[in-house]
């Protein structure tokens, strides 16, 4: 197996691990938070993450029995947009949630993953060997900074609410 080839392989084990820990940690945190936010967004983001761990794995499973990277477009599809899921569920909970600590800090370790991941992918995307292998993890950078996106305004939001609907919604007191 030739270097480069190694070195492909290797860089995408490594995103399977990430989108595997990823997946696991929403489904886990999703299942134990109270707020409606964070049980949606995670419960989104988990099938988000396992779509992109499919894809990785055929990408990876390509390159391990072709010895190239396989020619596909690189795109991610999802039927349901995070910030769709994000406004729907700060609509239905108001400006005056109260989260608790603990899910406000699972937001925090969410960003930094999602952070991390993006951090990876834009470094592979700059060592890509073929325009397919950039694609790749072009598409896959902006998907983990829509991610990474989302969690920060839902940390915005449940870390200070009615701040948020302030600035987010442009709420102002018109003529003081």
């Amino acid at each position: 197996m030739s270097k480069q080839i190694q070195r492909m392989a290797g860089a995408l084990e490594t995103a399977l691990g990430m989108e595997i820990e990823g997946k696991e940690f929403y489904q886990k945190t999703g299942r134990k938070s109270v707020s409606p936010l964070v049980q949606e967004l995670f419960k989104h983001l988990a099938a988000q993450e396992d779509v992109h761990y499919r894809r990785v794995k055929e990408v990876h499973a390509a390159v391990k029995s072709g010895n190239r990277w396989p020619e596909k477009e690189s795109t991610f599809k999802r039927p349901r947009s995070l910030q769709r899921v994000f406004r729907e569920a700060i609509d239905k909970m108001g400006p005056h949630f109260q989260a608790a600590s603990a899910e406000i800090d699972a937001l925090k370790v969410a960003m930094d993953m999602e952070d991390k991941s993006c951090s990876f992918y834009r470094n592979r995307e700059e060592e890509a060997g073929s325009a397919a292998e950039k694609a790749f993890y072009k598409a896959l950078m902006g998907e983990e900074r829509v991610h990474y996106l989302t969690l920060q305004s839902s940390h915005e939001y449940l870390s200070d609410p009615e701040g948020w609907f302030t600035t987010k919604e442009r709420w102002s007191l018109d003529g003081m």
